[in-house]
């Protein structure tokens, strides 16, 4: 389906819309991704930003500590990298 100009609210596929909050872990959307985080955790000062900062809670943490990130819904935008005080965080081409 092709959406044109002048199309009201009605004619957009119900795939692309969020009905209900808190809805989003039923949607994977890695697939999305140019590019991945990837940690170094030498340098990681386990600060959380990259978590505070995540538009898609894809941080992963145990222990009070950053280990990683979950890349079945990190969509690659690099905000944890640009965040990140001490660099620890660097974006890959996938």
């Amino acid at each position: 389906m092709t959406v044109e100009p002048g199309d009201g609210y009605r004619d957009i596929p119900e795939g692309g819309l969020v009905k209900e909050a808190g809805n989003s872990r039923e949607y994977k959307t890695g697939g999305w991704r140019t590019e991945r985080p990837v940690l170094d955790e030498d340098r990681c000062t386990d600060c959380f930003l990259c978590a505070v900062y995540c538009p898609d809670y894809s941080v992963e943490h145990r222990d009070e500590e950053v280990v990683g990130f979950d890349l079945e819904y990190c969509k690659g935008c690099g905000i944890c990298a640009n965040e990140c005080p001490v660099d620890a965080i660097s974006m890959e081409q996938e």
